[in-house]
């Protein structure tokens, strides 16, 4: 079960961060990583319940608040993002669960003065084996409260006496979220509560210069209309008031230099840089000169569109600033930065800021910004009471942070017998990073989310160039989106394998087999995703399958898709096949419902999305122009999982860094023709 959390995270027993136990024998684990729909307050529950020795019905769960125990270090900050939260966490939370129970065993050793080592726990209650006495975890949580902490390592279990770890488990999270009892952010409710909602210039860097509210103050309901620089809130008893109350003000913009951006200067920017100086990302051998020595060049260059993040949970911050104490009321996926932000606009310490994160719906790295918390923040300072503000779906769409937008443009040399000899690539496109995490650019300037499925790949490529040639978005500001460095890079890289293949005149799993000498897993996925397919079986006119292999977030994928195009060029994905390798599986269930997901969200953008600007505007408003792959529209999806000893890999965006090159492929498959521009329906393709 979950329950909100608490300001004190102290009780009678608490050795470490994630782990408190209660004299009435109650069971609190507080997890690092926020809720958002991927499975992970059931997967890190797994890890600490095993060396806790309890059972999940024995447990309940808080989120974390912000505080420096909670930090991910391949991060740098408390976060949920990056597919790294098991990977974060595999060792470290069976680590504090095997400490407490440590702990407790050693505490009831010592009421019944008897060795350790004579004593077992299970279930929450620890028995001593010779004579079959026992006490609960609870009993013993104020004397176990009264050891000092292990210094050194503590014993792990072994993985052959797994009771949670690798079986398949319920989501925790489920009944609450089917029968309604579940608090998303957006769920909120306090007392004397107000309900506002935002219209920002439409311009990215544009500000307020005027507000006609005369109108907007006659709608029942609206009690306030609340300015900051580049925003307006109509506060209202309820939504609807405040929404009709934001459609009656009279606003006035200066919209600023990016007021003539379009999405055609997006695109010519980038392709201009395709050309001209760049800096060298990574380089391996001499593949220029191997490239020239070939007997075959094959060339190409792919495009990728600004995407929004679209969750299902619009934008939306409760506060309630005092002069004593801020309360912020949200769901994010970066709680400390949330936090230092109010803070900031509030001038109150950090310690008198209490940040309540919530269950998520749908963040695919959209909360991994916060600026709509510090605007909440800068509202619900100026009045005294509570205030909730929600972002409309248009408001939401049109204001986020986007997805960049990337030109690729690659070259290939393949000898005499169709093989590989070197690969020159250049990247055009923003750096992330340098705006997320500065202190993360590398040196040269290259943000190493690029190098992810560019240099990080399945293969052995014999020679690479890899150069970059940085261009941020006008107009916009760009952000992670699913899957990050891996979704861009996937699709590239393997689109061109496969048109590296095409020019060989051999078959795409054939060429891809023989690439993957030095990695022994890739060629398992990919093998496995192959003979689950059907590789290679006759398929009627107008159906192709299409292949992609990634090593991306630790984990290797392979993902045969199978499309059917028609005369008029619509695109019917009809099976989806996934072999993946993960590592050690800590819940199979949550690894093949992230797999799916990721596929269909995946799905979604490569068939159709794409922001696109006029007039410094975004142009997609709602999910009527922003489309979402519908349920009759899904495909079948099978997920096969390879048995692994290694630590575990991520597993939430590797579903959609597959979808679109899979599908690219497929479609090339079908119809004779390459596809490197997306969406592939869209406009350009």
């Amino acid at each position: 079960m979950y329950k909100r959390q608490v300001e004190d995270q102290t009780g009678p027993f608490a050795p470490n961060a994630f782990v408190r136990i209660a004299p009435d024998g109650s069971i609190t684990l507080i997890l690092p990583n926020v809720e958002m729909g991927q499975g992970i307050y059931t997967g890190e529950a797994m890890l600490i319940a095993e060396e806790l020795d309890v059972g999940l019905e024995q447990i309940q769960i808080e989120a974390a608040p912000a505080d420096d125990a909670y930090v991910t270090k391949a991060l740098g900050t408390e976060a949920t993002g990056g597919s790294t939260s098991t990977i974060a966490t595999w060792k470290s939370l069976r680590e504090a669960g095997a400490v407490a129970r440590t702990l407790l065993i050693r505490a009831a050793a010592d009421r019944w003065v008897v060795e350790p080592a004579s004593c077992q726990s299970e279930a929450g209650v620890v028995r001593h084996v010779p004579t079959g006495r026992t006490l609960t975890y609870g009993e013993l949580a104020v004397e176990a409260a009264a050891l000092p902490v292990p210094s050194g390592p503590v014993a792990l279990r072994a993985p052959s006496t797994f009771r949670l770890i690798g079986h398949a488990q319920h989501r925790l999270d489920a009944p609450a979220k089917v029968n309604g009892t579940a608090t998303f952010g957006i769920d909120i409710e306090q007392p004397g509560m107000k309900i506002g909602t935002v219209a920002a210039c439409p311009v990215m860097g544009g500000v307020l210069l005027h507000v006609d509210d005369r109108a907007a103050r006659q709608v029942p309901g609206v009690r306030d209309v609340l300015t900051i620089g580049n925003a307006v809130c109509v506060v209202g008893d309820h939504y609807w008031a405040a929404r009709k109350g934001l459609e009656a003000l009279a606003i006035t913009w200066d919209e600023g230099v990016n007021a003539t951006v379009s999405t055609g200067t997006v695109y010519r920017q980038l392709h201009e840089a395709l050309q001209g100086p760049a800096v060298v990302a990574n380089t391996k051998g001499d593949a220029r000169t191997a490239i020239r020595g070939a007997a075959t060049r094959v060339e190409a260059v792919y495009q990728q569109p600004l995407l929004a993040h679209a969750p299902m949970e619009p934008i939306n911050c409760t506060v309630h600033v005092t002069p004593e104490r801020c309360d912020v009321w949200v769901g994010t996926q970066v709680p400390m930065r949330a936090r230092d932000s109010a803070a900031e606009v509030t001038g109150l310490p950090k310690e008198k800021v209490f940040l309540h994160n919530q269950y998520i719906g749908g963040g695919f790295g959209r909360r991994l910004e916060h600026e709509y918390v510090t605007q909440a923040v800068q509202f619900a300072r100026q009045v005294s009471y509570p205030l909730k503000v929600i972002w409309s779906r248009e408001e939401d769409l049109t204001m986020d942070r986007y997805r960049p937008a990337y030109v690729d443009h690659l070259v290939g040399g393949l000898d005499a017998h169709g093989k590989l000899v070197g690969l020159s690539h250049r990247i055009v496109g923003p750096a992330v990073v340098a705006r997320w995490a500065p202190e993360a650019l590398l040196p040269n300037g290259v943000d190493d989310d690029l190098l992810v499925a560019t240099v990080e790949t399945p293969y052995a490529i014999p020679a690479m160039f890899l150069d970059y040639a940085r261009r941020e978005t006008p107009g916009v500001v760009t952000a992670w989106w699913r899957g990050v460095g891996g979704t861009r890079g996937v699709f590239v890289i393997e689109s061109f394998i496969d048109e590296l293949a095409a020019s060989a005149k051999v078959d795409p799993v054939a060429f891809r087999r023989r690439m993957t000498g030095e990695r022994p897993r890739a060629r398992a996925v990919l093998d496995l995703a192959a003979e689950k397919a059907e590789w290679g079986t006759t398929l009627p006119e107008g159906v192709g399958r299409g292949v992609a292999l990634q090593y991306v977030f630790g984990s290797y994928l392979a993902t045969v898709m199978e499309v059917e195009m028609s005369t008029m060029g619509t695109v019917r994905v009809r099976r989806a096949v996934v072999a993946v390798d993960c590592g050690r599986v800590v819940n199979p269930d949550q690894v093949v419902s992230q797999i799916e997901g990721g596929l269909i969200f995946g799905l979604s953008a490569a068939l159709f999305n794409e922001v696109t600007l006029e007039n410094g505007r975004v142009r997609e408003k709602n999910f009527n122009t922003y489309r979402v792959l519908r349920m009759n529209e899904s495909p079948a999806i099978e997920v096969h999982l390879i048995d692994s000893t290694e630590d575990p890999g991520g597993i939430g965006e590797t579903g959609t860094a597959a979808a679109a090159a899979a599908l690219a492929n497929a479609m090339a498959a079908a119809t004779g023709r390459r596809y490197r521009r997306l969406p592939l329906t869209g406009p350009q393709a």
